[in-house]
């Protein structure tokens, strides 16, 4: 069973914010065996403009969201540009759609989607953020996403700059590591570190094993 976490920013959307497309995220995917056409369950971590794209990718997934987000990003904090600038108005339209298509699962806070596999709610950056624990044959590994975006953000306690709740993110800190087999199983959402310290895979440039130990700390 495959589950796709995030899925970037589109064409659209990603250049419109400066933002280079390196590989597409279909491409991506094929490159590791995955056809996202038969893909049933996509997590989103939250629905910023860079983790909620590329709908159209996934015709038959199923969608993972914390209900705080969905109420976050619909409701009247949108009011406010500071707040609503992360996000991309036609990945909120296209999410409302799925919702009356009947292909979103909603969570409110901690809850196991499969054996091995767990959503916990952090909050802090976004609302309704979500980290990703999974088993793998090294440990408990998280999937931070934005709940720290470099590595620095958790081993030192320090806030990313986009930020809707720092207590929320402060806090988020301790529940990955309480999550986690250990801090080197916590992986940051945008660092390029990721890439030097884990193996790389046979798959193609930019895609490392997380499932492997770090080959550097």
């Amino acid at each position: 069973r495959t589950f796709v976490l995030d899925t970037g920013f589109d064409e659209i959307s990603g250049p419109a914010r400066g933002r280079e497309i390196w590989r597409p995220v279909g491409e991506g995917l094929t490159a590791v065996g995955i056809d996202p056409d038969t893909v049933e369950d996509v997590i989103l971590s939250h629905l910023h403009y860079d983790h909620a794209g590329n709908h159209e990718l996934f015709p038959r997934a199923r969608y993972h969201l914390q209900e705080r987000e969905m109420a976050y990003c619909t409701g009247p904090c949108m009011c406010h540009h500071i707040l609503r600038h992360p996000f991309h108005l036609e990945d909120v339209q296209h999410m409302v759609k799925r919702v009356f298509e009947g292909r979103v699962q909603f969570h409110d806070g901690d809850r196991e989607i499969a054996p091995g596999l767990s959503l916990h709610w952090v909050g802090g950056h976004s609302r309704g953020l979500q980290v990703v624990r999974v088993k793998t044959r090294r440990g408990w590994v998280v999937l931070a996403s934005d709940a720290a975006h470099y590595y620095e953000n958790f081993e030192r306690h320090a806030p990313f700059a986009v930020v809707v709740d720092v207590a929320d993110m402060l806090k988020g800190y301790d529940t990955m590591d309480r999550l986690a087999s250990s801090r080197q199983h916590i992986v940051p959402g945008h660092d390029p570190l990721v890439l030097e310290r884990y193996p790389s895979s046979n798959k193609g440039p930019g895609i490392v094993r997380l499932d492997a130990d770090p080959i550097a700390i």
